[in-house]
Order: structure tokens, then sequence, then C-alpha cells
């Protein structure tokens, strides 16, 4: 029973992944999708990538974070905010990055899977579940 514990274990540990290397701004810009259709990006102009940026700003996109019980903050700065996503019962772990650009008034997404290569459009409901969610929150 304990070694199937700790085959358990270390099976859960690995869907993990490790964080990537292209987490972070470039240029003003989030890192572009991979071709694999596990990534949706408000900077990419394809159709199975392209998602649209969130009329919100950093605060409420960080309001709404806090509530999700499989986010966690891993950073954030004035304009940026970087969590890790791990699902419920695989703990496979997406990256999700929040670029907020004031001119525009928006803020930019980027939501990957960090292993595998389809998610069964989970990184675009996500973001669709943050951007709805977002519409719920107290205004000031």
């Amino acid at each position: 029973m304990k070694k199937l514990f700790l085959a358990l274990i270390s099976f859960f540990s690995a869907c993990a992944g490790e964080a990537p290397k292209n987490i972070g701004v470039s240029e003003d810009r989030l890192a572009p999708c991979p071709r694999s259709p596990n990534c949706v990006s408000s900077f990419e102009a394809d159709e199975q990538h392209h998602i649209e940026p969130l009329r919100a700003s950093l605060r409420e996109v960080e309001q709404v974070l806090i509530r999700l019980t499989e986010a966690n903050i891993v950073s954030a700065s004035e304009n940026y905010l970087y969590a890790e996503f791990t699902s419920h019962i695989m703990k496979y772990v997406d990256d999700v990055e929040f670029l907020y650009d004031q001119n525009a008034g928006v803020t930019h997404v980027r939501s990957a899977s960090r292993m595998g290569y389809s998610d069964l459009g989970i990184n675009r409901k996500r973001i669709e579940n943050i951007r709805e969610l977002i519409r719920f929150l107290p205004r000031d």
C-alpha cells in the first residue's frame, strides 16, 4: 500500500512539469503560443490561439484569481501578473499571464499548458470564465 501511495505521489508530481523559460514580458508582449492547440493568447492572430484581451484592470484580475482555488499567483508587478493553475484531479499545471496595457485600457492574456499537446479547450474556457467573473465584481 505504501509503495502504491509513493508511486501515485510521483506520478502526480510529474504532471506539474517545470515552469517554462519564456514566462514574462519581452518587448511589451507575452511569449507567442507554440503550434500545439493547448495555448491561447490575446497577442496571437490565428483563430486557434487568439482570444480577446480582458477589458479589466490587473487589480480586477487579481481579485478574481484570489477567489479561485486552482489559481496560485506566483508573481505580480504594476502591469504584469503570473499565476499557475493546477487541475484538481490530475494536478496538471498551466501557466497563465496577464499584461496590463494602460494606453488601450485592456489586460492581455496568455494561458498555456505545460505538458501535452491538446488541452481540450481548457485554457480558452479558463480565460472566458475569468472574463465572466470580472463582470460580477463589485464596482467602486
